[in-house]
Order: structure tokens, then C-alpha cells, then sequence
């Protein structure tokens, strides 16, 4: 809204003309989102836990020392994330960005999933929300929709750039899939959040790799947005995707307003609703820019904990024997007697050099 309302005025009042410049808008943007939650936040809590009672349940399986450390903590703090996501991009993004619109259909739509999920959990004191099968019939429906908005609304003068696979290294080469992009882009989105969603497990161990997925993801949207930065790094150009680094701002300050209070001991938990929303915003803002395999990379961290889930259920499955001592991976290691402070800062270390890696992509080629 302040877009609208202000940058037309930068003629006339030359400090207006900062609304035009996008990254002052995330600057906006993201401290907007902070504010919010340092405003609100405390009261937020005290309505989930006076709601919630017990909190969120804690699984019996898991290790001991979250049955006494986490029990009672309360969870949708999600919702939290959500609320100042959406004030945030509403008052300084370009609401006439349909990229922006898309995203925005994702992370609510998936965010919508998780908190009834997390809300049969809570109301029924089980760590079991409604159907799996369900779940990933609404997750796979969203995402079919936007990534076919993707596919088809935007027009592009070659029209095998819109189903083209950017691959990483190569210079301005795209694999064309056809129609078949359409369901490998709904497996990016919907693997991405149910990789987050698996990796939230210990306190603030998701919410940073969030944070800077985002930051790399926004950064590469605001360069392959720039015909002129997108042409020199050879990375394919999609006009008006630099909008997407105004949301992702917000995401950014919501994140960090969220870790101030889910830093250990955790005050509240993002639950379902935070972590299925969050990772459905990465995947879908992955294939709006091509950039989807640079993601796995970026996101590596959220790949290795989807994965240990997948190798832990096929051994056991096949075999009778389980390859970690508990799944996710991080579980793992607490079962091995690692400290969860100590888990959680070296998943933070190897997020921070997977991101490396990844936005090191857009120069090798």
C-alpha cells in the first residue's frame, strides 16, 4: 500500500523516491515484521498458552529430556509468523506483483494445513494430526495450482522457458520438461515444506536455515529480476521476480521476531503452521525464480533431515533394523547424548556453508 500511495509522489517529494528502490522496501519490510512480533509477541504467547493448556504434545518416543524441558510450551506460533508476514508485504511490496499473489497463496494455503493439524493435536493431546494421505492431497492441490499459474501467466518470448529447468554451472541452460515441470515443480514445493516441517524439532534449529534460505533465495531474486545482473551471471532472467525479495524480507524479520522468543529455552514453537508455511514459501519462490536444484543445495540441511526420515522408514521396512537410533537426524544425535544447543549451532554452521555453496552457483559458469 505504501508503494502505491507513495512512489508516485518521488517526482515531486525526492524522499519518496526511495519507495521505489526495492531494496529499501525490504529494508522496510523486514524491520516491519520485527517490530511486530517484539510489539505483540509476549501477548500472542500468553493467548496460545492460556488457549492451549498443556501446549503442544510431546511425542513418548522421543528422547527424555524433552518430556520435561518442552512439555507445557505452547505451539501456532506460526500464526505469529503469519500475521506480520502479511502486514509486512501488504504495506511495502507492489500489490500488483503476480508473483507476489502466488507465494502468498502457498505460504497461507500450507500455512492453513499445518494450523489444523497442530489444532487436532492440541485439542486431542496426540502428537497424530488428521491424515497424512489428506495432508498431502491439499499440499500437492496448492502447489498444482501455483506452479501451473507459473507456468502459464506469465509470458515469456521463448515459450519453453516457462517449463525449463534451470541447471546450475551452465550458462543460460535450461532442460525444457513440458508438462512434466508442472508435477516436478508441486514435488519441489511440497518436498521443501515437509522437509522444514520435519527439521523443526529442537529449539531454534529450523527457524535459522529459514532465515537463510531467505536471505540467498532473495538475493537471487533480485538479481535474476535485473535483465542486466541476470544477463552478466548468465542465470536466466524473469522479469518482475524481484518483487519476491520484498516478501521474503518479511519472512526474514518475522523470523528473527520469532527466534527472540524461541531461542532455548523455547517460549513457543512454530508448529505445523509456521513450519509447512515457511518451507512452502521457499519451494515455490525456488521454482518462480529457477533456481529449484540451487535450492536443494541451499537448503541442504532440510534435504538431509527429509532423507534420514526415508532411509530410517525403507530400512526398517525392508529390514527390521534402523540405520539412525532415531529420526529425524537431529534426534540422532541427541540420542548419542549431544547437547541440543550443541546440535542446533552446528546445523546452523552447516546451513550457513550450504548456502555458500549454493549462491557460489551463480558465478561458476
Amino acid at each position: 500500500m505504501l508503494y502505491e500511495w507513495l512512489a508516485p509522489l518521488g517526482d515531486e517529494f525526492q524522499l519518496f523516491n526511495l519507495f521505489n528502490y526495492i531494496t529499501f522496501r525490504v529494508g522496510g519490510a523486514l524491520m516491519t515484521s520485527l517490530i511486530i512480533f517484539f510489539v505483540f509477541g509476549e501477548k500472542m504467547i500468553d493467548a496460545l498458552r492460556a488457549r492451549q493448556g498443556k501446549g503442544q504434545p510431546i511425542r513418548e518416543d522421543g528422547p527424555e529430556s524433552h518430556i520435561i524441558q518442552k512439555a507445557g510450551t505452547p505451539t501456532m506460533g506460526g500464526l505469529m509468523i503469519l500475521l506480520a508476514i502479511l502486514v509486512s508485504t501488504l504495506l511495502w511490496a507492489d500489490l500488483h506483483s503476480p508473483f507476489l499473489w502466488v507465494i502468498i497463496l502457498v505460504t497461507f494455503g500450507y500455512g492453513a494445513i499445518g494450523f489444523y493439524d497442530d489444532y487436532l493435536k492440541v485439542s486431542r493431546q496426540s502428537h497424530k494430526g488428521f491424515s497424512g494421505k489428506i495432508r498431502l492431497f491439499l499440499e500437492f492441490g496448492i502447489a498444482a495450482i501455483a506452479v501451473w499459474i507459473l507456468t502459464t501467466a506469465f509470458p515469456s518470448e521463448d515459450p519453453e522457458f516457462a517449463t525449463g529447468l534451470a541447471i546450475p554451472l551452465l550458462k543460460n541452460f535450461t532442460v525444457n520438461l513440458g508438462i512434466f515441470f508442472i508435477p516436478f515443480g508441486c514435488l519441489v514445493v511440497v518436498g521443501t515444506a515437509n522437509a522444514v516441517n520435519l527439521t523443526d524439532g529442537l529449539d531454534g534449529l529450523a527457524i535459522v536455515p529459514v532465515m537463510i534460505a531467505c536471505m540467498s533465495l532473495a538475493f537471487i531474486a533480485y538479481l535474476v529480476g535485473n535483465a542486466i545482473f541476470s544477463n552478466y551471471l548468465g542465470v536466466p532472467h524473469v522479469p518482475g521476480s524481484a518483487e519476491i525479495t520484498i516478501f521474503l524480507g518479511a519472512i526474514i524479520g518475522a523470523s528473527l521476531g520469532f527466534l527472540w522468543f524461541n531461542a532455548p529455552p523455547a517460549m513457543i514453537f512454530m508448529g505445523d503452521t509456521g513450519s509447512l508455511a515457511l518451507g512452502g514459501a521457499l519451494g515455490v519462490t525456488a521454482v518462480a525464480i529457477k533456481h529449484e536444484i540451487v535450492l536443494a543445495i541451499i537448503g541442504g540441511l532440510f534435504v538431509l533431515e527429509a532423507v534420514s526420515v526415508i532411509v530410517q522408514v525403507a530400512s526398517f521396512k525392508l529390514t527390521g533394523k534402523r540405520v539412525f537410533r532415531m529420526a529425524p537426524i537431529h534426534h540422532h544425535y541427541e540420542k548419542k547424548g549431544w547437547q541440543e544447543s550443541t546440535i542446533v549451532i552446528r546445523f546452523w554452521i552447516i546451513a550457513i556453508v550450504l548456502a555458500i555453496i549454493g549462491l557460489s552457483t551463480l558465478k561458476l559458469r
